[in-house]
């Protein structure tokens, strides 16, 4: 079986993609990963990313977009692991991270703008399953994303029948050690 990346999908679809601007550094378990979007919408407040995160992933990629602040981590290692118990393929989100080594850990893979060590507030405040724009491209819940070593594209719909099993097209994907 052929895998595509990002790179493949846009020399064969070009204009019916999304391209991200590279922004983003790699982090977690996994290098590339893809599936349908929900999104996040919040700043310096992570409840509805722990809201989604903690229900079913069903093999989606959580999109969050913090406003870009480098200020609050908006995801964490506690985050991460109930993010693989409950079947996310992955997080793309606009803001930070923290727990990266823990998170490096994870089958499950993660694009960031960093890491800032500070937690970040719990008021309850936030969107989820909106329409949300950053670096150059606009999420729309249910769109496909796939992300690789090369970059971050979204599709209206999905670019291939099936989606490789998580990790298949991995070469460093690191088994975690936490109990799911």
């Amino acid at each position: 079986m052929t895998i595509k990346g990002t790179a493949d999908y846009c020399d064969q679809y070009g204009e019916e993609l999304q391209v991200c601007e590279p922004i983003f550094a790699m982090f977690g378990g996994r290098r590339a990963f893809a599936g349908a979007v929900s999104t996040v919408r919040c700043f310096e407040d992570n409840s509805r990313v722990k809201e989604a995160v903690e229900g079913p992933g069903e093999g989606r990629v959580l999109v969050v977009d913090g406003g870009g602040s480098r200020r609050r981590a908006l995801f964490g290692g506690n985050l991460g692991n109930a993010a693989v118990k409950n079947g996310w393929a992955g997080l793309i989100v606009y803001g930070c991270i923290r727990d990266s080594a823990e998170l490096g850990l994870l089958n499950f893979g993660i694009r960031a703008l960093g890491t800032m060590p500070l937690r970040s507030d719990k008021r309850g405040e936030g969107e989820r399953d909106v329409p949300v724009r950053f670096a150059g491209v606009t999420f729309r819940p249910g769109e496909f994303v796939y992300v690789d070593e090369d970059g971050i594209i979204v599709a209206a719909t999905t670019l291939a029948s099936s989606l490789a099993p998580p990790g298949a097209h991995d070469p460093l994907t690191i088994p975690s050690p936490y109990p799911l």
